[in-house]
C-alpha cells in the first residue's frame, strides 16, 4: 500500500486519538484503511502516542486511556493534543478582543495558543497565572524591543502546578484585587452536570477567583475536553458566557451547552463575533 504523503505524523496521530475516543477503540488495519498508510507506519504512531500516555495500546489495536480524576498532565504532555484545534480556537477567540481592552488569561496550552495570536493587538493589560503565557508577551517584547501599544502584563504569584500555572492563596488574592474586561479560561473539563472542572483543588479555587473577577467569562476548549470531569468544579455553564470550541464537537453536545451560553465553533460563520470586542475596551 503507498503511503499518503499528505498527512504530516502530527496529523495522523491527531485523527487516530480522536477514532480511538470517539468509539472507545480502534484495530490497527481499520486505521491503515482509513489513513490510507501502512501497517508499520500506524504501528510507530500508536507506539509514540503510547509513550505520551495518550492512549493503550492492546493486542492488534489501541483504547483510551482511563485516567483518574485527579491526574493532570504536564503542559508538554498536552501541548501535543489536538494542536490544530487548538489553533484554530485562538484565532477565532482573539477575533473577541478590541484595542485597549483589559482580559485575564488563565493557564493552558489553548489560552498560550491565544496570547500569540493576541501579540498585534494594541494597548492590552493582561492579567493571567500562567508562566507560559506571560513568556509569550515577554518574548516577544525583548525580541522586538518595547514598543508603543505593547501589552502591559501583570502575572500573578503563587505556586506552580504541572501545568505552568500559578495558584493557592497568593495568586488567589492578587486577582481578588483585579477587575478584568474578558476572562478566556482553559479547563481541564466541561460537561452540563459537573460544569468546569480541574483535578487540581488549588487551580479549581484559583479559577473561581478568575470568574468572579471577570465581566464575562469565555471558555476556550477543544471538543476532547466535552463529557470530562476533574476532581473539583469551579463554575457552573450558567457562569460562562461563551465557548469557542472546534468542529469536533458533536451536534447534541452543540445544543445541550447553548441552552446555558453561546457557542462559536471555529472556522464557521459567526455573524456576531463583534458582539463582545465592541464592549470591552479600554478599562480596568
Amino acid at each position: 500500500m503507498s503511503e499518503n504523503q499528505n498527512l504530516l505524523a502530527e496529523q495522523r496521530r491527531a485523527l487516530i486519538l480522536d477514532e480511538v475516543r470517539r468509539r472507545g477503540g480502534v484495530r490497527v488495519n481499520e486505521l491503515t484503511r482509513k489513513l490510507g498508510v501502512s501497517d508499520m507506519t500506524v504501528r510507530r504512531d500508536l507506539d509514540a502516542l503510547a509513550r505520551q500516555g495518550m492512549l493503550e495500546k492492546v493486542h492488534g489495536g489501541a483504547v483510551p486511556v482511563v485516567e483518574a480524576s485527579t491526574h493532570e498532565p504536564g503542559f508538554e504532555a498536552k501541548s501535543g493534543l489536538e494542536p490544530t484545534a487548538k489553533e484554530d480556537i485562538a484565532r477565532a477567540a482573539a477575533r473577541l478582543v478590541g484595542p485597549g481592552a483589559a482580559i485575564a488569561l488563565s493557564g493552558g496550552t489553548t489560552t498560550y495558543a491565544l496570547a500569540r495570536q493576541l501579540l498585534e493587538v494594541p494597548d492590552l493589560t493582561v492579567v493571567t497565572n500562567s508562566v507560559r503565557v506571560a513568556d509569550v508577551f515577554h518574548v516577544a517584547q525583548r525580541t522586538s524591543g518595547q514598543r508603543q501599544g505593547s501589552a502591559t502584563v501583570v502575572l500573578t504569584g503563587g505556586v506552580r502546578t504541572p501545568s505552568d500555572s500559578l495558584v493557592g492563596p497568593v495568586a488567589d488574592q492578587a486577582i481578588a484585587a483585579l477587575h478584568f474586561d474578558l476572562l478566556f479560561l482553559g479547563v481541564h473539563g466541561i460537561s452540563v452536570e459537573a460544569g468546569l472542572s480541574t483535578p487540581n483543588l488549588a487551580e479549581a479555587e484559583t479559577n473561581r477567583r478568575l470568574v468572579h473577577s471577570a465581566r464575562r467569562v469565555v471558555v476556550v476548549a477543544d471538543h476532547t475536553k466535552w463529557g470530562t470531569v476533574g476532581l473539583s468544579s469551579f463554575a457552573t455553564l450558567d457562569q460562562v458566557d461563551t465557548l469557542v470550541t472546534d468542529a469536533g464537537l458533536p451536534a447534541e453536545a452543540r445544543a445541550e451547552i447553548s441552552e446555558h451560553l453561546r457557542v462559536i465553533v471555529a472556522g464557521e460563520p459567526e455573524e456576531e463575533a463583534g458582539e463582545i470586542r465592541g464592549d470591552i475596551s479600554g478599562e480596568i
